[in-house]
């Protein structure tokens, strides 16, 4: 995360929106969707986000934008537990070429294909 040279127990809505660079909006929807981002609120009715909040959001955004999951794939896939590596914050860097190499492509891949495995079986035993 970034540094402030503070650590904080607990950030504002907007100090989250700036830190995960999503819309406040998109934040408040998220809520409604998936059950285990439950901010707490203040007296005055205000969220406050705690750092696993902040890593949970990462996650959640990992899922649907970098991974383009759906909603309802991001939520199977956060509520069967599997282990989705801690997403740092966004770094403002532009990549100096936009090639992968091979090699990043495999482990992705195969990790992609154990996630559907365990969801498919998962729907078929539900059937």
């Amino acid at each position: 995360m970034k540094d402030f040279g503070l650590k904080k127990l607990y950030y504002s809505i907007s100090e989250v929106s700036k830190l995960t660079d999503l819309e406040q909006y998109i934040l408040r929807y998220w809520e409604t969707e998936f059950e285990q981002l439950k901010p707490q609120k203040n007296r005055a009715g205000n969220r406050i986000y705690t750092n696993k909040d902040i890593k949970l959001i990462l996650q959640i955004k990992k899922l649907l934008r970098e991974e383009k999951y759906t909603i309802e794939g991001a939520k199977n896939i956060l509520a069967s537990g599997v282990k989705i590596e801690s997403p740092a914050l966004p770094k403002k860097v532009i990549p100096q070429n936009n090639v992968q190499p091979k090699t990043e492509k495999i482990p992705s891949i195969k990790k992609d294909l154990e996630e559907l495995k365990i969801f498919l079986l998962d729907l078929k035993s539900q059937l």
